[in-house]
């Protein structure tokens, strides 16, 4: 193993002063005003870890954290499984391939305000396409606006839809590296389908799944605009998520203090959900150098 010297060190340099200007930075600095009770027209004062204990005492932040367990829990694994699903199908023998991958990752270049905005025209009680067709066929309409699990269900299924497509390309990526012999080498030994999926390619694709699963569960957990262009968090605040809870207390009740403590929560928590898959890829690392 190469020793690193100090001319390595120099070189790599800018790339850590810039992730320190970016990242580590603003952390502490959103670490520091989560200390202090600041607001419009008032100078910051440090109130220590009274933010942390305001919102541990509020009973609509630990409805939003529920929600967002939830929710983001379905979001990600149905995105996991819809994704590795349609992978494997691209993956094998389709017509017009490239036309089928590029009907695929439309979902992902539109933007999600323009989306959330196009489903909820779809899902608008009487007039929307969805309820019109749901009608038509002697269903009930979907109502989002009544019903907070309906609300959190039309949210999740919206995700869904729109970051599917980057599952997906992760997944399909690593199924095409997936060598050919080995699969044929499984089939010459009697392996039918299922086997050659269990036993070869997806033990080969197993870091590609913990990369997608990681950085869906860290974008995920800023769920934001599907619930607040939706339904603004309401009825009565039962379908806010973290992000929404945060736009609140900085935006409507300008405590920007509180708000800071809510980032931090959902990093920590984020970092939380990480931990599993990180620790999971070091071994592999490791193991893979050894």
């Amino acid at each position: 193993m190469h020793r690193l010297r100090p001319a390595h060190y120099l070189m790599i340099a800018p790339a850590q002063l810039m992730l320190a200007a970016v990242i580590v930075l603003p952390a502490i600095s959103l670490l520091w005003l989560s200390l202090e009770r600041y607001t419009y027209g008032r100078a910051p004062e440090f109130v220590g870890l009274a933010n942390y204990l305001f919102i541990l005492g509020d009973r609509a932040f630990w409805r939003a954290s529920f929600n967002t367990f939830v929710v983001v829990n379905i979001v990600v694994y149905g995105e996991l499984l819809l994704g590795l699903g349609l992978a494997l199908l691209v993956a094998g023998w389709v017509p017009f391939r490239r036309l089928v991958v590029s009907a695929l990752l439309a979902p992902y270049a539109i933007t999600e305000v323009s989306a959330v905005v196009m489903w909820r025209y779809m899902l608008e009680p009487d007039i929307g396409m969805i309820n019109y067709a749901l009608m038509a066929i002697g269903l009930d309409q979907i109502d989002y606006g009544g019903d907070p699990v309906t609300a959190l269900g039309v949210a999740a299924a919206m995700a869904i839809w729109m970051h599917t497509p980057f599952t997906f390309l992760i997944l399909y990526a690593a199924l095409l590296t997936v060598p050919v012999e080995l699969v044929e080498a499984a089939k010459v030994d009697g392996a039918g389908a299922w086997q050659v999926f269990r036993h070869v390619k997806f033990r080969l694709i197993v870091p590609a799944i913990l990369i997608a699963l990681l950085f869906r569960y860290i974008t995920a957990m800023r769920l934001f605009a599907e619930i607040w262009l939706l339904t603004e968090g309401g009825p009565a605040r039962m379908t806010e998520v973290l992000a929404v809870y945060l736009y609140r207390q900085a935006f409507k009740y300008h405590e920007f203090g509180v708000a800071a403590a809510t980032g931090f929560a959902m990093l920590v928590l984020s970092l939380a959900i990480a931990m599993p898959y990180l620790v999971q890829m070091y071994r592999r690392m490791v193991r893979d150098a050894v």
